[in-house]
């Protein structure tokens, strides 16, 4: 008879904090901002993200009409966990965040965009992720330092918001991470 290969929930709840010591635990200086994203599951998609890659917060910006119940189910009630706030406005957003020292990257195709992979993230990164239809706005577009993009290779010229996000963020949490010993 062979052992159990995966790990039990409490076998990976050995290895994390206690929630108090994980409430008070440094978050890694990283900042997701929605920009009209619209869909309750993406939203909450993200919300899981946060809290896997332990990262400051996630703004969600525009004029909402979000399900609780979905974003909850899709978020696994890991909201508790993670610095969520609530914009009216994008550029709003963005201009408090360029006024305190980060660095904005929207993650978009552009004419000028490179692709995500050859970045280096500073500390104080912002990721602007942008509506499931339109993308980020010209707006947002304009206040970023810079548009990065991810090589698609298929046939399809776009990616989910949240899984789009998933591999950027995990980039650059991994980078931030890594090079500033958080």
């Amino acid at each position: 008879m062979s052992e159990k290969i995966q790990l039990s929930k409490e076998e990976l709840r050995e290895s994390k904090p206690s929630r108090h010591e994980y409430l008070d635990k440094p978050k890694i200086p990283l900042i997701v901002v929605l920009d009209n994203v619209t869909n309750s599951y993406n939203i909450g998609a993200f919300i899981r993200l946060a809290d896997a890659f332990a990262i400051e917060r996630v703004i969600v910006c525009g004029a909402l009409t979000i399900s609780d119940k979905k974003m909850k189910k899709a978020s696994r009630n890991e909201a508790k966990w993670v610095c969520v706030e609530y914009s009216d406005c994008t550029t709003t957003s963005l201009q408090t965040l360029l006024a305190d020292g980060h660095t904005l990257y929207s993650v978009e195709l552009c004419r000028e965009s490179v692709d995500y992979s050859e970045v280096t993230y500073p500390p104080k990164s912002v990721l602007v992720l942008g509506n499931e239809r339109k993308g980020v706005s010209e707006a947002a577009l304009k206040l970023t330092h810079q548009h990065i993009h991810i090589p698609m290779f298929g046939m399809g010229n776009s990616l989910n918001v949240s899984t789009a996000g998933a591999i950027v963020l995990a980039e650059c949490a991994n980078q931030i991470r890594k090079n500033s010993h958080v």
